[in-house]
């Protein structure tokens, strides 16, 4: 596995949620509108409910999150998440959202996300590499989620 460490700097308020990401061991915490919520789903289910049922709080969010993956980063995209850290990026995320002005620090950057058992890619990163735009990741996401 190849990783690197992103020197990019959070912001002030970032690194409140960073700390707030590690203390209570939630896989998300997002500020947004005034106020700070923790995620506690695996995968992209809290991004994806969020998008689909309040797709207005995440736009000019602040996002820390444990594992972002391209799916999970596609998300992010369409909600209009403002800045986002992440523990773990998968390099095709990392290139979506900077591709999309997001504003991303992280610590580990790999090639690909695993699955759970660490025995392959993980389900919705193979599903999104051959997505070339947010709106495509959506349709596999969906196709995932609602299967």
């Amino acid at each position: 596995m190849n990783t690197q460490s992103h020197a990019k700097h959070p912001s002030e308020k970032m690194e409140s949620l960073i700390g707030q990401l590690r203390k209570e061991q939630v896989s998300c915490v997002i500020y947004a509108q005034g106020s700070t919520r923790m995620f506690r789903e695996r995968g992209v289910k809290d991004l994806f409910r969020l998008l689909k049922e309040e797709p207005e709080w995440l736009r000019g969010a602040l996002v820390a999150d444990k594992v972002v993956g391209k799916g999970a980063a596609a998300l992010m995209v369409l909600g209009g998440v403002e800045e986002l850290y992440s523990e773990v990026i998968s390099r095709p995320a990392l290139e979506l959202l900077e591709r999309h002005q997001v504003r991303v620090s992280f610590t580990t950057l790999v090639e690909q996300i695993s699955n759970r058992t660490q025995t392959g890619p993980c389900p919705i990163e193979s599903r999104c590499s051959g997505c070339q735009t947010p709106e495509a990741c959506l349709r596999k996401i969906e196709e995932f989620i609602l299967s």
